[in-house]
């Protein structure tokens, strides 16, 4: 007994020592604790796409106007749903042709002239807020025909996609998502030959992919493509040209996977197509939109402030409550203790009379103020983010304004290449809106006495410039931008250089900026405030101020300038009272 107890003991030692040695090494149990989770998230990470599949719907049956609308159509994000509408003309003569969709109360219209035989494709841009409506098509001497449809809300990641679904899948790699599995993004697929040539028609999506080959698209949708890189949206090229330039000019590098562009980007898929897909999904998950206006509180939180807490641009538009307070103490104070004087010396029949004529006066003392110091015109801030293409002559902008009208303004125009974006969830939206020749929106484009903000996004002609000259003493500058100049730096010869306040059409000198220390040269071109939008104002441009406040190169300028700005809403006549307006470009060096 006594020789057994040693080794038994020595045996269970051993045995427990082990145990604790393995019990101590944590590695197999948290990789095996770990593995679950992580092929978990796996499984649940939104993988493939989903395909919105459009249905063709002819309407009348008989007849020889013939309308083909394509429903169940992907709706964007923000700004327009383009629904596509094709129109036959199977008679010998050319007709008139009058396309309207109508959803609550609202009209969205086109008109197009149809050859004889002809079969013309067309696209009518529904606010993205809406998701049914009816299509009806008039003519001269034809019944009236119409057609109810359903759109698409999904509430995901949205693209657009030019090509059908196999170029899609063969050069993204992607495949369709189980019905119970969630999508990496949902599709839309448009036949680039018959893709729509107005810039409304892409700036809601989150990404707009080309899968086809460059020859099959044709030109005069590569510059409306181009014009949606250029103006903030993203662009993917599954299938990029041999010369993007040719399509893209202000291409850095032609080969570069992902350029930046203007305020938005080109990526040209240069890798494998598995390596394409993955790019789609990062880039659309950060996709939140140029501009951002912001809209009106829900109906049961009415003040001041406007939705997710802003704050409105325009003074005009609030009330001023501490004069209508102190009209509201003067008037108590005539009516209670005024009132018990006026009847201890004059009677209750005093008083009878008093108090309405007092009530009366009030009320035209307020009228008199809102005529007086409001007036009868349309108030509005303005503010934007201008590129200038010198070389092209034209300006690509990013623009919000803020307006409040006293009396309804009710209609404005857009040009094709421009695109007026309300916010998301809008109140008392426009009721007509007609895209024959751009845009041209009717009845409540500014309703009366409501703040509204409208964001903007436009590539227009312009040819607006800054010239430089050297001379013995420094460089001499010229403002022909067409308006007045605030303040400016600019790069020239390797240096900073920093200008005054110049109106347009004069000349100034620059003044030379002293050296910066290392750490500060990143922000140089940006550093100065008065080239910054205001705080309250930038929230509304999440990712547009990037593109014009980076670091200035040799040869370009930054300048602050007043008046209404280089976006279409400048045409409208209004009381400005602020106007913030950021120009960033290439100066012209004029020779002595």
């Amino acid at each position: 007994m006594v020789s057994r107890g040693p080794c038994a003991a020595l045996l269970a030692g051993v045995l427990l020592w082990a145990g604790l040695a393995g019990a101590s090494d944590p590695f197999p149990v948290t990789a095996a604790a770990v593995a679950v989770p992580a092929e978990e998230a796996a499984e649940a990470r939104p993988t493939g796409y989903r395909e919105v599949v459009e249905t063709p719907e002819t309407f009348p049956d008989k007849g020889d106007l013939q309308a083909t609308l394509r429903s169940v159509t992907l709706v964007p994000q923000r700004g327009y749903t383009p629904i596509q509408v094709t129109v036959h003309n199977l008679s010998g003569q050319p007709r008139p042709v009058h396309l309207a969709i109508q959803s609550q109360g609202r009209v969205t219209e086109r008109s197009l002239q149809v050859g004889p035989r002809e079969r013309v494709v067309t696209y009518l841009m529904l606010p993205a807020d809406l998701t049914s409506g009816r299509l009806e098509m008039s003519s001269p001497g034809v019944q009236t025909s119409s057609g109810g449809f359903y759109l698409d809300g999904y509430r995901g990641a949205r693209v657009m996609v030019l090509g059908d679904v196999k170029s899609f899948e063969r050069t993204t790699a992607m495949n369709r998502s189980e019905d119970s599995q969630e999508p990496l993004v949902a599709t839309r697929f448009l036949d680039a030959r018959v893709a729509p040539r107005d810039l409304a028609a892409y700036v809601g999506y989150d990404a707009v992919l080309v899968t086809v080959p460059p020859g099959e698209v044709p030109d005069d949708v590569w510059a409306v493509l181009e014009s949606f890189a250029l103006s903030g949206g993203k662009l993917v090229l599954t299938q990029p040209p041999a010369n993007p330039r040719l399509h893209f000019p202000l291409l850095q590098d032609a080969r570069a996977e992902l350029s930046a562009y203007g305020f938005g980007q080109v990526r040209q898929c240069r890798d494998t197509p598995a390596a394409c897909g993955q790019a789609l999904g990062d880039d659309v998950a950060s996709a939140e939109g140029i501009v951002r206006p912001a809209g009106p509180p829900p109906q049961w939180e009415r003040n001041d402030m406007l939705r997710d807490g802003r704050q409105p641009l325009l003074a005009s538009a609030r009330a001023p409550v501490g004069r209508f307070m102190f009209l509201i103490f003067l008037f108590t104070l005539a009516v209670g203790p005024g009132g018990l004087m006026l009847a201890r010396r004059k009677g209750p029949l005093a008083v009878l009379i008093a108090v309405p004529t007092l009530a009366a006066v009030t009320c035209l003392a307020l009228v008199a103020w809102s005529v007086l110091v409001d007036g009868f015109r349309v108030h509005a801030a303005r503010y934007s983010l201008t590129l200038l293409d010198r070389e092209r002559s034209r300006a690509v902008t990013v623009g919000l304004a803020a307006w409040y009208a006293n009396l309804a303004e009710e209609t404005v125009s857009m040009p094709a290449s421009s695109v007026l974006l309300g916010s998301q969830e809008p109140e008392d939206p426009p009721r007509t809106l007609d895209w024959t020749q751009g845009l041209v929106l009717r009845d409540s484009f500014l309703p009366s006495r409501t703040y509204r903000e409208w964001g903007e996004v436009a590539v227009l002609p312009s040819r607006a410039r800054l010239t430089a000259r050297k001379v013995e003493d420094g460089v001499i500058v010229q403002n022909a931008l067409g308006a007045d100049i605030v303040a400016g730096r600019l790069s020239f010869q390797g240096q900073l250089w920093t200008l005054p306040a110049m109106p347009d059409g004069a000349e100034a000198r620059a003044v030379p900026l002293p050296p910066s220390p290392p750490e500060s040269l990143p922000a140089e071109s940006g550093a100065d405030t008065v080239l910054e939008l205001p705080h309250e104002v930038g929230l509304r441009f999440p990712s547009a101020t990037s593109p014009v406040q980076a670091e200035l190169e040799a040869g370009e300028f930054l300048v602050r300038v007043g008046g209404r700005g280089f976006a279409s809403t400048a045409a409208v006549d209004v009381d400005l009272e602020d106007a913030v307006h950021l120009v960033r470009g290439g100066f012209e060096e004029v020779r002595p």
